[in-house]
């Protein structure tokens, strides 16, 4: 895999550090307009793949929308509102938070990771950002009398669905399965893919599996992710946008007339993806005023402004 340089830290006029990546862009239909390194090379795009999982899940008659199907695609900050819905999304298949199979962890947000901490409560797969997903899998299980005790495995019938799901949207096979840090499967697909993949979504017709994922994601993204969070805030911020946020510096995003974008940041580092991002959907025409304040990174000098990230690869 062949990675650009994508962005480079300044530092009182001083290239400090640089990041390489692949990123890609394409219109309305389907040709690619940004090509920046290898977007045909696979990469593990791991949380922005939620919303195809979740898709593959409406496939196979999970019933669920709003803020819930919301939460589902969601790596969620861990606040209260997001764990109540993890226990009302179980609960409507006669499950609790026992069921669930994720990596125990901390919350994500700051706020509720010291709240959490300070009353003593161990690591929870409850709070881990991954529940939703999760607990969506298992009401998954529970409608189609699948089992629930090896549902993370990659041969179980749900993660053949989410395969078979994921290369279809993509319209390229899946190029490997690793683990994912939550313990399910991690399905490799190419940046193209993931960007081909959510043009279909941001474009689809109301009511199909991939329209209902875009409208729940459209219409709640604080469920998407949370308080503070640079997803939530494009989301709300970018009339009619779809996107998802990934680990190891991952992105995704589509608007409703198929243009869509993704990026890998090589080295893993989320510091320039938003910035990134917010360079592609401008030039796939986009304006808004959360993209400037998405691309604003500054670079602090004894705790002031000295600097910032810029992104020179993708013009």
């Amino acid at each position: 895999m062949s990675h650009a340089l994508l962005a480079r830290v300044v530092r009182s006029g001083f290239v400090e550090s640089v990041h390489y990546g692949t990123a890609v862009a394409v219109g309305p239909d389907g040709d690619v307009l940004v090509a920046v390194g290898s977007p045909q090379s696979a990469i593990f795009p791991r949380s922005s793949n939620k919303p195809l999982q979740v898709v593959a899940m409406l496939r196979a008659g999970l019933d669920v929308d709003g803020q819930l199907l919301a939460l589902a695609c969601a790596s969620h900050s861990g606040e209260r509102y997001h764990l109540d819905g993890v226990r009302r999304l179980l609960a409507s298949a006669g499950l609790d938070e026992a069921a669930l199979l994720n990596t125990p962890a901390l919350p994500l947000d700051d706020d509720e990771r010291v709240a959490w901490r300070a009353a003593g409560r161990p690591p929870s797969s409850l709070v881990q950002n991954c529940s939703g997903k999760h607990a969506a899998m298992l009401v998954t299980c529970v409608q189609n009398d699948w089992p629930l005790t090896d549902y993370l495995h990659r041969d179980h019938p749900l993660q053949r669905t989410v395969a078979e799901t994921l290369a279809d949207l993509a319209g390229e096979p899946i190029a490997a399965v690793g683990i994912d840090g939550c313990g399910a499967p991690a399905h490799a697909l190419s940046p193209l893919g993931l960007a081909v993949a959510f043009a279909r979504i941001g474009a689809a017709d109301p009511g199909t599996p991939e329209g209902r994922v875009a409208a729940a994601v459209r219409t709640y993204p604080e469920w998407l992710g949370g308080t503070g969070r640079d997803v939530t805030r494009l989301v709300r911020g970018v009339p009619g946008l779809v996107a998802k946020d990934g680990a190891e510096g991952v992105y995704a995003a589509a608007l409703p007339d198929g243009r869509a974008a993704a990026l890998k940041i090589a080295d893993g580092a989320d510091r320039p993806r938003g910035a990134v991002l917010a360079a592609l959907l401008h030039r796939l025409g986009v304006s808004a005023d959360v993209l400037d304040e998405i691309a604003d990174v500054p670079v602090l000098g004894h705790g002031r402004p000295v600097g910032r990230v810029e992104v020179i690869g993708v013009r």
